[in-house]
């Protein structure tokens, strides 16, 4: 037998910019999985929060009337009936359940003052977070049998035009035919319809219990120290 020449087989070497890119669309691929398996995953979530948001049964829509943009409480100061005065954002760091009348206080302000209370203490253990407020918006007395039925109320006098520029009725509607809900940063964000009823009491409940629910991991019962 000849001897023959060995014979090598050369072959080239992987370039570093061609194995980077290969590298680039194995990652992008399993990124591009890896999030499939995620949608696939969070699809029942996605699609519950559409269903609430979007969707919204009808059973599940607000009673009150949600105030777009919010309305934060101005800087305007109140009256105790004892003649201490309070500003109004000292009352922040709780949910309050708001009413407006004149100190004369005529049937529908003491039917919205009954409402107001039975609603907080419907509330059960949460019904430290919220306040119920009457704003007298002039400067008529209070009867004397009336201020037992509001000794846990924040009752404050406050200047009927200034107080205008905060809270607004419906159209057609006078300021003291509603309920407001302010939120414990300030902002006046529901309206409750005109002329409740026991009915409308409950509803309103439910609009609270939901917002009460939503907020418990963040806000808690009472208002925080104020610096000094």
């Amino acid at each position: 037998m000849l001897d023959e020449p060995l014979q090598l087989s050369v072959h080239s070497l992987p370039s570093p910019q061609g194995a980077a890119e290969r590298d680039a669309r194995r990652t992008a691929a399993g990124r591009w999985k890896m999030l499939a398996v995620l949608l696939v995953c969070a699809a029942p979530v996605l699609a519950s929060y559409f269903t609430y948001y979007v969707v919204r049964p009808e059973g599940r829509r607000n009673f009150g009337e949600l105030i777009e943009p919010q309305r934060p409480v101005p800087a305007l100061t109140g009256v105790t009936l004892e003649g201490r005065p309070v500003p109004l954002p000292e009352l922040r760091g709780q949910w309050l359940l708001v009413s407006v009348a004149g100190g004369q206080c005529g049937a529908a302000c003491e039917n919205h003052l009954y409402l107001q209370r039975q609603l907080r203490e419907s509330l059960g253990r949460d019904k430290d977070r919220l306040d119920w407020v009457w704003l007298v918006n002039d400067l008529a007395p209070i009867a004397p049998a009336l201020q037992p039925a509001v000794a846990q109320a924040t009752v404050l006098r406050v200047d009927r035009q200034r107080l205008a520029q905060w809270l607004a009725p419906a159209a057609g509607r006078q300021l003291d035919d509603h309920l407001y809900l302010v939120d414990p940063m300030g902002n006046w964000m529901m309206r409750f319809p005109a002329g409740l009823d026991r009915e409308g009491a409950a509803r309103v409940k439910r609009d609270i219990d939901r917002l009460l629910r939503a907020s418990s991991s963040w806000d808690q019962a009472g208002r925080p120290a104020r610096e000094r």
